[in-house]
């Protein structure tokens, strides 16, 4: 349902730039002027640059790029991601965290959790995730999949097969290296982290967390991970809109999620393997406080890493963090 609030911003940005009174949007939308005055006060708290002034009315001075409910939900072409409610924050500890509370709370499915900024961003094994505010994707959704907890590391391939399709819409050459990274060039672009609370033999909830590197000029990566990182700016040339790559993003995410209930993994590892350059590859594999080194065999059906060790053992993993190795490494 599209709210007043995202109304009264789509039309101020049909009229970017150009005073419109506070009488003229209450004919054109059939909106009070009190209601008004409150949805620009909350428009401001957005951060949107919008000026008020006694008998000019209201002007959006610029355009910008706020991951704002309005403009998701207004956005959004899907049958549940984001219905239940869109939750924004200027800023916070992680959209992991945020999303885990409302979970434990009993949000629905469908609920998504974003943020312009996070002070705590997190990838695996709890390593800091760089998340400037303004310049890209933080988001968190909540899932509640009828599936045992061994089933829960396919919603981990089953994002990065949404992921990659969105980017790979939108010109970008993005590929999946196993398990939760999505590369392009070699370089990383989004990250997945997915956290599950699981009751008696069945999952209770599912957070998927999602980092996506968007509108980051190569200047303003940390020298730390300006070889190994990169951003849709980068790769394009120019900024792009985080809202449409966002909702689009949601869309593929969905039909993937659907696609996997009505048609079990198969399908979406068949995605999976087409995406993904990692079979073949020389790699290290941290698992836990082991090191394996070796040639991937396989990922099964089941998302499972098959390593051939150098020693001619096969290995199963089952989660680890993965380093192609260097043609002299």
């Amino acid at each position: 349902m599209t709210t007043n609030r995202y109304r009264l911003l789509t039309y101020l940005k049909e009229n970017l730039g150009q005073w419109v009174s506070g009488e003229v949007i209450s004919n054109q939308l059939g909106i009070s002027r009190a209601a008004i005055w409150k949805h620009i006060n909350r428009l401001k708290d957005d951060g949107l640059l919008i000026q008020s002034a006694p008998k000019k009315g209201y002007c959006l001075a610029q355009a910008a790029d706020l991951l704002s409910p309005e403009e998701i939900a207004g956005g959004l072409n899907t049958r549940f991601m984001g219905r239940p409610s869109v939750v924004v924050f200027k800023e916070t500890d992680s959209t992991n965290m945020q999303a885990k509370i409302l979970a434990i709370q009993g949000a629905a499915e469908g609920t998504l959790v974003a943020a312009e900024a996070q002070t705590q961003g997190r990838g695996r094994r709890g390593r800091t995730w760089f998340s400037p505010a303004g310049q890209s994707i933080y988001v968190s959704m909540i899932l509640r999949p009828s599936i045992p907890p061994a089933q829960a590391p396919q919603i981990t391939l089953m994002t990065a097969v949404a992921v990659a399709r969105t980017l790979q819409k939108d010109g970008l050459k993005a590929r999946i290296k196993w398990p939760n990274d999505v590369l392009i060039e070699g370089k990383k672009i989004a990250g997945i982290l997915t956290e599950i609370t699981t009751e008696m033999d069945q999952v209770d909830w599912v957070v998927v967390g999602l980092g996506l590197n968007v509108n980051t000029p190569a200047d303003q990566m940390p020298p730390e991970i300006r070889e190994i990182a990169t951003s849709v700016r980068i790769q394009k040339g120019r900024p792009v809109s985080r809202v449409e790559l966002l909702c689009a993003l949601l869309e593929n995410f969905e039909a993937c999620y659907e696609q996997l209930k009505a048609e079990g993994f198969g399908p979406i590892m068949k995605q999976w393997r087409q995406m993904t350059d990692i079979i073949g590859q020389r790699i290290y594999v941290d698992v836990m406080d082991t090191r394996h080194i070796g040639t991937v065999a396989a990922v099964d059906n089941d998302g499972v890493l098959i390593l051939e060790d150098d020693q001619g053992q096969t290995h199963r993993i089952f989660s680890g963090d993965v380093t192609l190795v260097r043609p002299n490494g």
